[in-house]
């Protein structure tokens, strides 16, 4: 079986190896302030159920769960596809790599139109924190379920459309210069490890914030 290629060798590095091992810990560094950081909006929003469970029912009513599942399936499919490019870039199959990596790209721009559908939805019932009409809720605490209910998707959907710059821009590179692979296939498995995290957020995501009023 043929071993994984190495990157080139960049300072200040003294071999291939000691390199990868250190893009790797980097990504992983960077993972771990990104779970801190999700995980106190999920103590937040935990602590806020336990204070407003009444409220965080009311709320969640109002969320369109078809849209949220969808959603779901739509990340979940390009996990799927982010991973299989990573397998094509080990392997050196490099137009098979760019294929999917668009096909990635494009599942987390379908992510977005439909996120976008549902906040228009949302604006137009009022439920948008100052914006659109009066918020049509009368249950004390709804309101502040929106507003954590805003940052947690807005930050999330910040996350992903940095991660369709990086997919999208790497396939756009392996398609122009075809020398890449498999040097840098590390390269290719590093954003999708940020890709997966993107998808691991919204999965928490999606029963907290619509599945908590059944």
């Amino acid at each position: 079986m043929a071993t994984e290629a190495l990157p080139p060798l960049a300072e200040p590095f003294a071999d291939r190896r000691q390199q990868r091992t250190a893009d790797e810990l980097g990504i992983w560094l960077y993972m771990a302030t990104e779970i801190m950081m999700f995980g106190a909006l999920f103590l937040g929003l935990a602590l806020y159920r336990v204070t407003w469970p009444a409220a965080t029912a009311e709320a969640s009513r109002h969320l369109l769960k078809w849209i949220g599942a969808a959603n779901t399936a739509v990340l979940l499919t390009s996990s799927l596809t982010m991973a299989l490019a990573v397998l094509a870039a080990r392997a050196d199959r490099q137009g098979r790599c760019v294929l999917l990596l668009l096909a990635t790209a494009a599942l987390g721009l379908a992510f977005l139109g439909i996120k976008a559908y549902e906040y228009h939805d949302e604006y137009t019932q009022g439920l948008m924190p100052f914006a659109g009409p009066g918020f049509p809720l009368q249950e004390r605490g709804t309101e502040l379920f929106f507003d954590l209910y805003y940052l947690g998707t807005g930050l999330h959907a910040l996350h992903l459309a940095v991660g369709i710059v990086l997919v999208g821009g790497l396939a756009l590179r392996l398609l122009v210069d075809r020398a890449l692979l498999p040097d840098r296939a590390v390269t290719v498995a590093v954003i999708g490890i940020f890709w997966h995290l993107i998808d691991i957020v919204w999965i928490f995501l999606f029963p907290v914030l619509y599945l908590v009023a059944r």
